[in-house]
């Protein structure tokens, strides 16, 4: 089990400008510009209608509250009018913000739907090597808390910064038109607010980078303990995976209390600007009215709109923290979908002769690991319709025959044909047809029995699938299940043993009927009483087909018409069963250890 870190993609993000970013982002909106210009219109409702606020206020104070000019009556009704006006004014402040947010949430959700959806299949091209140095947890993240990260930027800042734009920009020009001295008194600030916002807006970034880095490491430690929980209890890892998970889980911590301390302070010194303004303000209004230079009103008013003009910059900490969250997450998002580690496909991809079921490897070396090969200047050959065993100790070589053979990876030199077309110009729709699989290990789908042995072959009618239950000796297990195979299998379904699992894999195998069949140690971990119904799954699959077997037990490998031997990937010694046996080497020796420790099969 993997506990070191070190190799996640988090610790070496590039440099990436905010407009490189912010150009890729707007490019998942573009489709919906329509939605979004419908969005920004209603903005202009709601900044157009709370701008007309602080204007009545004035002209109610000004002209009816302190005019002794007018009688009671008529300034009673002046004020009751402009209250009317005011609470129109807020009911279409009101429908408009309603609009805008279901238009902004319909909006976001497709954008989302779209991104995710992108994400995800770029994610299945990948090849397996990619997956070998990514865990899963950290590609969940990716999915989920990433994309929500984005989702809430979309639906809560983009549009609310525009229409924080254009108030700020109407407030202004009104200040200086009622006042442009006490504008000038409350601009003086401004560049220190600037200056605030620029110095929060850098190290909030780094903040939520590091944040990002430690949730992903948090699920990715998450994903693999609970998976192997088992071995966890078995070697009494548990005080080991305590620790590893209480350092991950304390520096998550100390990077949010990090991030929380940037906020405390920009918040405070916003308010302290904001009330500074106000003070001044005051001061000279003040001055202004008992000099007669200015109205009441007026001063009502200007503080008004000075408190409409900092209302976003004190909600600014809040837009900013989703913004840099999210655009530390595009960041790991883009930097995901711009990974192209998937194998290359031909132009025009080929389909073999017909004669699909030769498989020739022709001087093959490859290695997981650059410079450390697995299998070295690799040949041989399997005629159709013949079936070749491969045997040999652990880390023989003999898995990774099969890899390249289902071309999960390309060889680093040399080549494999099937059907005389090289694998790298074969179509991948037809080599996953044609070359069947039955592995050591088989994935359950959280559905029925019957959709985990079609798959994707919905063609295939009940009385054609009664067939192939049978072949695969399955009927007596579709007796058995309370719903025979309709069934739902793991997840909350039916849990199925190791050799039941393995005959499913088989009637997978036969309902593809592929032209070539690879089998993985397909009777090992197993019961006698299923090992033997495997084996008659395995006459009735090796039939009439091209097969490489890969086993340990004697009775698999007698039934090869050859057999190759495998020690660092190399072949020592090939023939069949007698004749190596005859020849006292290395398949001697194996199958005489076999038969000391597990006696004859």
């Amino acid at each position: 089990m993997r506990y070191d870190f070190g190799y996640f993609e988090e610790d070496h993000l590039k440099k990436v400008t905010e407009a490189h970013l912010w150009q890729r982002i707007l490019g998942y909106v573009r489709p919906f510009w329509w939605e979004v210009a419908g969005a920004l219109f209603l903005s202009l409702i709601i900044t157009g209608a709370g701008l007309g606020l602080p204007a009545l206020l004035r002209e109610a104070v000004d002209n009816y509250i302190v005019n002794q000019g007018l009688t009671i009556p008529a300034r009673l009704a002046g004020v009751t009018r402009l209250a009317g006006l005011f609470l129109a004014l807020l009911g279409l402040e009101f429908v408009a913000n309603f609009l805008q947010v279901v238009l902004l949430e319909w909006t976001g959700q497709r954008v989302m739907h779209r991104m995710r959806q992108q994400l995800f299949s770029h994610m299945l091209g990948l090849n397996l090597s990619f997956y070998n140095r990514n865990p899963v947890g950290k590609l969940v993240t990716r999915l989920t808390n990433d994309i929500q990260n984005m989702h809430e930027m979309f639906t809560s800042v983009i549009v609310t910064l525009f229409n924080d734009f254009i108030r700020l920009t109407g407030i202004l020009a009104i200040l200086f038109w009622m006042n442009w001295r006490l504008a000038l008194c409350m601009c003086l600030l401004v560049p220190a607010i600037l200056a605030n916002t620029l110095w929060f807006s850098t190290l909030a970034r780094n903040a939520f980078r590091r944040i990002r880095t430690g949730l992903a490491r948090i699920n990715s430690f998450l994903q693999e303990a609970l998976s192997g929980v088992s071995l966890i209890q078995l070697f009494n890892r548990e005080p080991y995976s305590r620790e590893r998970f209480k350092a991950l889980n304390r520096a998550y911590l100390d990077d949010t209390l990090y991030q929380i301390k940037v906020f405390g302070i920009f918040m405070p010194v916003v308010e302290i600007l904001a009330m500074g303004a106000t003070a001044l303000i005051i001061w000279y209004g003040g001055n202004e009215i008992m000099q007669g230079a200015m109205t009441i009103g007026v001063l009502v008013a200007f503080l008004a709109y000075m408190r409409l003009f900092f209302q976003p910059l004190r909600e600014l900490s809040q837009k900013y923290s989703i913004v840099q969250s999210a655009m530390a997450s595009a960041e790991r998002i883009f930097q995901l979908l711009d990974t192209h580690e998937s194998l290359p496909v031909a132009r025009e991809p080929q389909l073999p002769a017909k004669d699909g079921g030769m498989v020739v490897f022709q001087n093959v070396t490859f290695g997981y690991a650059p410079g450390q090969p697995v299998l070295h200047d690799l040949s041989f050959t399997v005629q159709p319709g013949e079936t070749l065993a491969i045997v040999g100790a652990t880390g023989s070589g003999k898995s990774t025959i099969i890899n390249l053979l289902e071309r999960l990876y390309d060889p680093d030199s040399g080549g494999i044909t099937v059907g005389n077309a090289d694998l790298r110009q074969l179509d991948p729709a037809w080599l996953r047809r044609h070359v069947g699989l039955v592995m050591q290990d088989v994935f359950i789908v959280p559905d029925t029995l019957r959709a985990n042995i079609l798959l994707d072959r919905l063609d295939i009618d009940d009385a054609k699938l009664t067939t192939i239950v049978d072949r695969a000796q399955l009927t007596a297990l579709v007796r058995q299940l309370p719903e025979g195979w309709h069934t739902r299998l793991g997840e909350g379904g039916m849990e199925l043993s190791a050799g039941q699992k393995q005959l499913l894999a088989f009637a997978r195998v036969l309902a593809r009927d592929p032209a070539i069949l690879v089998l993985d140690e397909a009777t090992s971990n197993v019961d006698t009483e299923t090992e033997i119904l495997i084996e008659r799954a395995i006459d009735t699959a090796l039939a009439n087909r091209t097969s490489i077997v890969i086993a340990h037990r004697l009775s698999t490998i007698r039934r090869a018409h050859r057999i190759l031997v495998m020690t660092e990937g190399c072949i020592v010694e090939q023939g069949t069963h007698d004749s190596l046996m005859a020849a006292a080497g290395l398949y001697y020796h194996l199958q005489s250890l076999q038969v000391r420790e597990c006696g004859p099969s």
